[in-house]
């Protein structure tokens, strides 16, 4: 197990970078705490898979320091930092069996005996590879394959941590759950150090204790899965987390709430001043789960809207609905479904009602 701090951390892939746009990863600080589960998420290209192979060796950042457990390792090799990782497709040797590859990493470092069997016996129990410790792994399926490339890295007892780079991505659905659930289990018996990079939400909010969101090179913010679905600290976090995403609608700021297409939406007053000194644009966001049904108007409370989509999705149903030239969707119970092109009002429950200012969440005081 092992913390590591990634301080002032930013990179290009340009020479001499000679301003921020040419920089992939912008400057940022990071604190992953030992023994912790933590997840990378965003779109592709957004400077996970660069923020990885910094922590692990393999890129030399252009600014900052790499500290793990309170050791400056920046200017340290791959394998003098004591972290495995585990890429999208699996990094192991066909031609030897799977007992051969996970006893590879010990008998590397000169181990022999019957240690080096207890230990690898252990890891393949771990992850419902015992049965096929005498086959070749060419033989294997991709998820076992991908099995045997996260035991490679289990199998050190010395490993400060394990960063996994997608790699279930390769892997069909079913074996994916499983696998995911595996990966869970391992770390809740392990208690190492793990940060799994992913651009699938799933993936990322069942698999971690904390996500990290990022976007274009930068880390947007930081939290349990449950903080990050409930108060987006911007407008792409709440976009990004949820199928669907946030409901994000321009508005006009008052006094003691906004206008959304001239229809007003009360707020805390507090809320509103402190929106006003931070500065436009302004959106109202609230998740299509807190989005409720009136059955008529009222004002400041609710938005009229007409029904443009109803999508049946098992026993939910979701209702998009036009607000002027806006739209937003509310995820409701199938027999709550109002009929297409109907006129209905959209609650909007203070207390699930988020106010964004410049893409911002602006937070109560």
């Amino acid at each position: 197990m092992a913390r590591i701090e990634l301080r002032a951390i930013a990179h290009s892939y340009v020479a001499s970078p000679g301003s921020e746009q040419e920089f992939a990863l912008k400057p940022l600080d990071l604190v992953w705490a030992s023994g912790g589960a933590y997840a990378l998420l965003g779109p592709s290209g957004c400077g996970k898979s660069t923020l990885l192979n910094i922590m692990s060796g393999l890129l030399h950042p252009t600014r900052g320091s790499v500290v793990i457990d309170g050791r400056d390792v920046t200017s340290l090799a791959p394998q003098e930092r004591n972290i495995a990782q585990v890429f999208q497709f699996p990094v192991i040797y066909d031609t030897m069996t799977v007992f051969d590859n996970l006893a590879f990493p010990l008998r590397n470092r000169g181990q022999r005996g019957k240690e080096l069997v207890q230990r690898v016996q252990r890891v393949a129990e771990l992850l419902d590879l015992g049965p096929s410790l005498k086959r070749k792994a060419r033989q294997l399926s991709a998820d076992m394959k991908q099995r045997i490339s996260l035991g490679r890295g289990l199998v050190r007892t010395d490993v400060a941590a394990i960063l996994l780079d997608e790699p279930l991505t390769v892997i069909d659905p079913h074996s994916k759950w499983l696998l995911r659930r595996k990966l869970k289990q391992i770390h809740a018996e392990l208690a190492v150090t793990l940060i799994y990079v992913t651009h699938d939400q799933v993936e990322a909010l069942t698999l971690a204790d904390e996500v990290v969101v990022m976007d274009s090179g930068r880390v947007l913010q930081q939290g349990t899965p449950q903080l990050l679905f409930e108060s987006p600290a911007h407008t792409f976090v709440g976009y990004f987390i949820g199928s669907p995403g946030m409901n994000l609608l321009r508005c006009e700021l008052e006094e003691a709430g906004v206008r959304v297409e001239g229809q007003p939406v009360a707020l805390d007053p507090t809320l509103c001043a402190r929106a006003r000194e931070r500065g436009g644009p302004f959106k109202l966001g609230v998740r299509p789960e807190r989005l409720g049904l009136m059955s008529g108007p009222k004002p400041g409370a609710a938005l009229e809207a007409v029904v443009s989509r109803v999508e049946y999705i098992g026993n939910s149903v979701l209702v998009s609905a036009s607000i002027g030239g806006q739209t937003a969707t509310a995820k409701l119970l199938d027999v709550d479904a109002p009929a297409l092109g109907s006129k209905i009002w959209f609650e909007f429950p203070p207390e699930w009602t988020r106010l964004y200012a410049d893409e911002f969440l602006v937070s109560r005081p």
